[in-house]
């Protein structure tokens, strides 16, 4: 797929690709899909999730395909007349069962809502954002959470972490991480390498507020925030559009910004290196990233 907006530098804006599971509609970032294909027929994996189809080869590729009609509860209509969007992010590819595929929709990060959350900790949430067009809503649906949650082996990986040195251990880190499931990880991945001091966000909009309100506290800013980690995709203001903001400003583009998220990619490098990102690193390895962290703050 072409997606010229993937060359484009802090426009805060997403396109979506909306499709249909059942009668809803629900929708996920153009940039994480390969291509849309028909349904067809899966080779099964004996002892896996219901929600796991099974596995089919085109063009030699093996790709693992979830019913996101068992995932989210609907009825399945004629699989024959159902599609598959295919994707790449964490560095797999992953196919996912829908009913059908309604188009694009370029929407701003700031039209985009968090959804409320079932649970105190939001652990029972499978959606990062609500998107309002003029006549219907669609929900942004965690694919990494539900490829998480049915297979493990996919989610956070953490090793080769190292212990930071105790004389770091008191810096201030600055999260920006829509998903409660991976904003509750990277928490307690850095508080495991000894850091102490971590204030997260679920939004690049609040994480900007919180680091613009130490710009003119005295002191050196370094005092105050000492690095960001940011996900790129987010509601109200994305990572691209957080670190060019960080970068346009004299007295907080000292900040390193370090983007963490499954988009990694080639062209979104070449995004991320143009508005300031410091250093990018491709979920689920947060390992590499804790040890860039220890040796550049």
């Amino acid at each position: 797929m072409e997606n010229n907006i993937l060359l484009e530098s802090g426009t805060n804006e997403l396109e979506v690709l909306e499709f249909m599971v059942g009668s809803q509609n629900f929708g996920i970032n153009i940039a994480k899909v390969s291509e849309i294909m028909n349904y067809q027929p899966m080779i099964p994996v004996p002892d896996s999730p219901a929600e796991f189809e099974g596995v089919f080869t085109p063009r030699d590729k093996v790709i693992s395909v979830i019913d996101l009609h068992k995932v989210l509860g609907k009825e399945s209509g004629n699989a024959n007349h159902d599609l598959l969007i295919i994707c790449n992010f964490n560095q797999m590819d992953v196919g996912f069962h829908v009913t059908s595929v309604k188009g694009i929709q370029r929407i701003s990060w700031e039209d985009i809502e968090k959804p409320p959350k079932i649970s105190s900790d939001g652990t029972t949430n499978i959606a990062t954002g609500i998107a309002k067009l003029s006549d219907r809503i669609i929900l942004i649906l965690d694919f990494e959470r539900i490829v998480s949650d049915i297979n493990r082996s996919a989610g956070i990986d953490a090793t080769g972490a190292t212990k930071v040195d105790e004389s770091k251990a008191d810096k201030h880190i600055v999260i920006a991480e829509d998903s409660p499931f991976l904003n509750t990880l990277i928490k307690n991945t850095l508080s495991e390498a000894g850091y102490k001091n971590v204030a997260s966000f679920d939004n690049g909009k609040d994480a900007w507020d919180y680091i613009f309100g130490h710009k003119d506290l005295n002191g050196h800013i370094l005092d105050y925030v000492s690095c960001v980690i940011s996900d790129i995709e987010m509601p109200k203001m994305d990572g691209h559009h957080l670190t060019k903001k960080i970068k346009d400003d004299e007295v907080l583009k000292q900040i390193p910004v370090f983007l963490f998220s499954s988009l990694i990619n080639d062209q979104m490098r070449i995004k991320g290196e143009s508005v300031g990102a410091d250093a990018q690193f491709s979920k689920p390895q947060i390992g590499a990233l804790i040890n860039y962290l220890n040796e550049h703050i």
